[in-house]
């Protein structure tokens, strides 16, 4: 009876090994599925047209993952990533912040695209000027870089935010809304809804993301967590951003045509009016120009201003008592804010993996 007992003990052992054997390799080079939301604004058109000409695919091929890109408004893309709906989201070094980070979130920039250098206005009618502002409504998205842009044109001018009214707007709307009421005086917001709005008579630019320079990140954000425990992820898309950045940069690209066409389309643009909005972004085209101004004292200069708006608006998590109740971690390992939360963190690893070349698809 023992020796029975042996056996179907010896044997069930033996199932479970080869059980092992067969299974887990399997599951150990099944494909991990990763969800990147983006929003239509010049500097993220790239991941469109990435997506579009299947670079994208091939980067993810090479890790052996898969990336769904997921088109949103950009508000409710960033209400995606701090609900965990996402673990990648195209956002504003303000809005990750005072989004994410403010919310618990452990947020990695992982790229740093450029910096708006004119693509974010203060437009209005009737020759409205800034020393005109107090008392008029402006028509914004409340709480997000326009509001900021707002702050800083008031602050930079003597004025303050309690001589004008807000009036919050959804970011879909603002443009056709703007255009449709000659009653609506101020708005501010972003491109290409600058470009459609200025282009109607008797509208002028009074401020713009120019005046204050490298103040307004464009950026690549993933859940640091998702980043530490699938470094395979960032890889894919530092890779597949700068495969991107080298057909839009370079003159006499074989694929440049296609890829402005594209991307201009989806923007709802001509090739013409999407090269013209390059122009006012700062667009960090290779790796190793990202990584330098990453490592900048100047971005956290900025990202102090950043902080400091945020705090002053209730932004940085309920109850709040200080601008340092979130931590911002930087490259040289500075941090600003309190070091047992840091929940923003600028990791440059994985681009300087491009920019050193460690980094190819083929």
């Amino acid at each position: 009876m023992f020796r029975s007992l042996f056996r179907i003990a010896s044997f069930v052992v033996l199932i479970l090994i080869l059980t092992g054997i067969f299974f887990a390799p399997i599951n150990a080079h099944a494909k991990k599925k990763f969800t990147v939301a983006w929003s239509i604004y010049v500097g993220w058109m790239p991941w469109a047209y990435a997506e579009n000409a299947s670079i994208l695919n091939q980067w993810a091929d090479k890790y052996d993952i898969e990336i769904e890109l997921v088109r949103m408004d950009y508000i409710s893309s960033i209400e995606a990533f701090v609900a965990k709906q996402v673990d990648g989201c195209v956002m504003t070094n303000m809005e990750c912040l005072d989004m994410p980070a403010a919310s618990g979130i452990d947020s990695t920039v992982l790229i740093m695209g450029d910096y708006s250098n004119g693509n974010d206005a203060i437009l209005t009618r009737d020759g409205i000027t800034i020393k005109d502002l107090p008392g008029n409504d402006i028509y914004l998205v409340e709480l997000s870089v326009s509001h900021y842009l707002l702050g800083r044109c008031l602050a930079k001018n003597g004025l303050q935010e309690r001589q004008v009214t807000i009036v919050n707007t959804n970011d879909s709307d603002i443009g056709p809304v703007f255009l449709a009421s000659e009653k609506q005086k101020v708005v501010v917001t972003w491109n290409p809804i600058v470009m459609n709005i200025e282009q109607a008579p008797g509208v002028s630019k009074i401020f713009t993301s120019a005046d204050i320079p490298g103040e307004i990140l464009d950026l690549m954000v993933v859940e640091t967590s998702v980043l530490k425990d699938h470094p395979e992820f960032g890889k894919a898309l530092v890779g597949a951003w700068y495969e991107v950045m080298r057909v839009v940069s370079k003159r006499g690209h074989p694929n440049a045509p296609d890829a402005f066409e594209y991307m201009a389309a989806e923007s709802g643009a001509t090739v013409t009016e999407y090269k013209n909005q390059l122009r006012t972004t700062a667009m960090f085209y290779t790796a190793q120009k990202a990584v330098e101004y990453a490592k900048s004292k100047e971005v956290q200069t900025n990202m102090n201003s950043v902080r400091q708006f945020c705090f002053s608006h209730g932004l940085l998590g309920e109850g709040a008592e200080s601008v340092d109740e979130v931590g911002i971690l930087y490259p040289d390992g500075t941090v600003q804010g309190d070091r047992s939360n840091i929940k923003m963190r600028f990791d440059v690893s994985y681009m300087e993996m491009a920019a050193n070349g460690e980094l190819t698809a083929r």
